[in-house]
């Protein structure tokens, strides 16, 4: 049964925006109290967290559809809708996030790095937000609008200073079990390690973490054996340390041979030219080891490598293999630049940014692509003709109809609002009513125009006094 599992396809989807509420405020003696519908709840977002708990990303191989909870609906008496409740996921130090296109999205790396994987969709307003001198009463709200729905790739890659690696049966997996406290499986057979092994190693004041990474063979950075699935858990490391083998029984390898092809493999995957190499000559304890490990060092140190020999069965050779290595790793650590703090941009929005383009395709339809006309047609009940007229209102607002005007469109023409694949489409009329002018003015209730009765007679008395000066101003006995 697989434990390890590092790298998966999530699909996330973040919780959708409750619909605000179109509600009229009644109690007795007032039973047209002016609109008090709430506004909807924002939808909740799905957050990855890195936990230093969490080693693999199994739960997620077996679980990959997460979603959100959706904000509740407004209601009557001013009552917003309850926000849904955010998604947290913990996942491990070193996750890279992906797209399903390959662009990294976030390194997730230390604990308490967080990413938002799923914005949560906004709360539509009531109609009680959208009252205004203007609109006195509106007889409509505005929709929750639907939360963000992705795939993405989670990659983990292991967060370690030191990374062994070498032929299958190298005895890398002795050799971080005599080095640091791990306890990974060893046996005299290939392929022992199926998952990369993590040890944490102290020689003298420093501290540094050691993984020992499943065997490489010819072809790993093509898919061949475990490599492709595993070498990306060495590209944070700061030393790569090869373990050759000295007392292989396979006749057509030798040690010199084993690294000449174990670096083609690294070259091809790219990205570790720059790291330091240290090679350890292993089991040397067996006596043709030992010969053999004397008649290459000074090859090995032509090439200008640094070279160690040990035995993890003897014990022999491991403290200054262990100190070397310190030193690197203390070295590459005083060498990495000072993490500043996040500063924050402000970048203030262009004067001529309207906020929204228009053009017109090959099929001569008009396309408004823009953040503020997607979201407010996403939010728009077009089964209410005053909700529609009130998204014409503040298209016309923002300049849409007049940048339609410029890049040539006339009325009875076609117009989309959004993207391609979920767009608004509608025959464009100039400064157009959209049927809202059969309420009146765009917005008015006209029961909340009916005059109640005291103030009528008040009227009604003010009018004889005016119509009975009129008259007498008007006679003239001579």
């Amino acid at each position: 049964m697989t434990t390890f599992v590092d790298r998966v396809e999530l699909h996330v989807a973040a919780g959708n925006g409750g619909h605000g509420c179109a509600s009229v405020h009644r109690e007795k003696f007032k039973p047209l109290g002016g609109p008090d519908g709430g506004n909807g709840g924002r939808g909740g977002d799905v957050i990855l967290v890195v936990d230093q708990s969490v080693t693999t990303l199994l739960d997620y191989h077996h679980s990959p559809h997460r979603k959100a909870t959706n904000g509740q609906p407004g209601a009557g008496d001013n009552r917003s809708g309850k926000d849904g409740q955010d998604l947290v996921l913990p996942v491990p130090d070193g996750t890279v996030v992906l797209d399903k296109q390959g662009n990294v999205l976030a390194d997730l790396v230390g604990q308490g790095t967080t990413f938002i994987a799923g914005q949560g969709g906004r709360g539509g307003l009531g109609n009680a937000a959208l009252a205004s001198a203007r609109r006195k009463a509106p007889g409509f709200a505005l929709l929750g609008e639907p939360g963000e729905a992705r795939d993405v790739v989670m990659e983990l890659k292991t967060v370690a200073d030191v990374a062994l690696v070498g032929y299958p049966s190298a005895g890398k997996s002795s050799l971080i079990s005599v080095l640091s406290a791990a306890k990974p499986k060893i046996a005299d057979y290939p392929f022992t390690t199926l998952v990369p092994n993590l040890g944490v190693v102290t020689a003298g004041s420093t501290v540094y973490t050691i993984a020992d990474v499943p065997g490489l063979i010819p072809g790993a950075s093509q898919g061949r054996g475990l490599g492709l699935e595993f070498l990306r858990h060495v590209e944070r490391c700061s030393v790569l340390v090869h373990v050759l083998d000295t007392a292989t029984l396979e006749s057509d390898r030798d040690p010199v041979s084993d690294l000449d092809v174990i670096e083609e493999e690294l070259r091809q995957y790219g990205g570790l030219d720059d790291r330091p190499r240290i090679v350890v000559l292993n089991k040397i304890d067996i006596p043709d080891g030992q010969d053999l490990s004397d008649m290459i060092r000074p090859d090995l140190e032509a090439r200008g490598y640094r070279v160690f020999e040990a035995s993890a069965v003897a014990r022999t050779g491991l403290k200054e293999l262990s100190f070397a290595l310190a030193e690197i790793v203390a070295e590459a650590r005083a060498a990495k630049p000072v993490e500043e703090a996040t500063r924050i941009v402000i970048r203030p929005k262009a004067v001529d940014d309207a906020g929204f383009t228009v053009g017109q395709e090959e099929d001569g339809l008009f396309r408004v692509r823009g953040e503020k006309p997607e979201r407010w047609v996403r939010q728009t009940d077009f089964n209410n003709d005053e909700a529609v007229g009130y998204l014409a209102d503040r298209l016309s607002r923002l300049g849409v109809e007049e940048q339609l005007v410029k890049a040539g469109a006339r009325a009875g023409d076609g117009v989309a609002i959004g993207p391609e694949d979920n767009a608004v489409v509608f025959d464009w009329e100039p400064s157009m009513m959209a049927g809202a002018e059969m309420l009146g003015r765009r917005g008015e209730d006209h029961r909340l125009e009916a005059p109640r009765p005291a103030a009528q007679r008040r009227r009604d008395r003010e009018a004889e006094r005016d119509d009975a000066q009129r008259e007498f101003d008007e006679f003239d006995p001579f």
